[in-house]
């Protein structure tokens, strides 16, 4: 008997549940005003919960910043992240002296590992336009063998991120941007080392696909184990087996054989999360991801005793000069900046 293609379908909020190895998926989409002099919004902060800032007033958020919006110095441990910014800027720094500036199409794929502390703040560079800002961040788990590798991140440069396109019969085109995995023969940049996604027997996928307006196109099948979720984040309505699917809406679907979807009459965005589940216990408690309770208690134990290496900045939400462009620093010293020459 064949399966059902579509298996479940759920409206979307700020935290969008996913399917195992993911942990959750957020979608931050802030229009930010003009920035001051400090990178943070040229617009008073009155009657903002500053400090706990999530209720959308004026479009936009400040989240956990005070002066800037984002999300000052906090602590990870057992888990990845994967921040993909399709607009604006997000400023990293964290407690083994990596930072960075990346934003526009760029992705930060850090694993937490053993534990850090990070802070990602979301400077507003424009003085004369506003600042908009739209991202996900991801958490894929780590198996238990790698909960304790040393923390580690890599980026993905949108320069070096490929593009897969596909016309239909009607030559309606669709794009797939291919963060992590494999569509036909469109390879994604290597994911952190120790990621689950690093071994391609997972099928783990991150895509970010456009449809063009009456577009049709198929994702292709993968193994029978693998989990596979849709997030139509933007766009009218899309058509899957028997189901018409309004936007801001989650589909679970069959991964083993291949789905079709139809767009109807306007660009249709979605982000597609696929890969081997990761067949352990998952005990979350906050910032930390381990196996059982004991383990959390031990986090935070370790946190509270180690910090997990301090905080060599001299802010809890650390921004980079206003005249910086791209660029990333490792705790290896090594440092990128993408569209120049690398310098070490």
């Amino acid at each position: 008997m064949q399966n059902e293609i579509v298996k479940n379908i759920t409206p979307l909020g700020f935290v969008w549940q996913t399917q195992n190895p993911f942990l959750f998926c957020v979608h931050h989409n802030d229009d930010y005003p003009k920035g001051n002099e400090k990178m943070g919004p040229a617009e008073s902060l009155e009657g903002r919960n500053i400090g706990q800032d999530f209720t959308i007033k004026d479009g936009w958020r400040m989240y956990h910043g005070e002066k800037v919006p984002g999300f000052p110095t906090h602590p990870h441990r057992g888990f990845e992240t994967v921040t993909i910014v399709l607009n604006g800027f997000v400023d990293h720094s964290d407690s083994h002296g990596g930072a960075g500036r990346y934003g526009n199409g760029d992705v930060q794929w850090m694993t937490a590992g053993s534990g850090l502390q990070h802070s990602e703040m979301f400077p507003l560079l424009n003085k004369d336009q506003g600042n908009p800002l739209e991202l996900f961040q991801i958490w894929l788990n780590l198996p238990r063998e790698d909960k304790f590798v040393k923390p580690h991140y890599a980026m993905l440069w949108a320069e070096n991120i490929p593009l897969h396109t596909e016309k239909d019969e009607n030559g309606k085109t669709t794009e797939i941007t291919v963060v992590a995995g494999k569509i036909h023969n469109t390879q994604a940049p290597p994911p952190a080392p120790n990621s689950w996604a690093n071994n391609n027997e997972n099928e783990v996928s991150i895509w970010l696909i456009k449809m063009e307006a009456n577009a049709s196109w198929i994702i292709p099948r993968a193994s029978n184990e693998i989990q596979r979720s849709l997030y139509f984040y933007k766009g009218s309505k899309i058509k899957i087996d028997k189901h018409e699917i309004e936007s801001y809406n989650s589909i679970e679907l069959s991964a083993d054989e291949p789905v079709l979807i139809e767009n109807s009459n306007i660009e249709a965005y979605m982000l597609l999360l696929q890969g081997k589940p990761i067949n352990e216990p998952v005990v979350q408690h906050g910032p930390f991801v381990m196996n059982t309770e004991n383990e959390i208690r031990q986090a935070f134990v370790d946190y509270r005793s180690t910090n997990f290496g301090g905080w060599p900045w001299p802010s809890h939400e650390n921004v980079h000069g206003k005249e910086k462009h791209r660029f990333a620093k490792y705790a290896n010293g090594e440092e990128e900046f993408p569209g120049q020459e690398n310098k070490i």
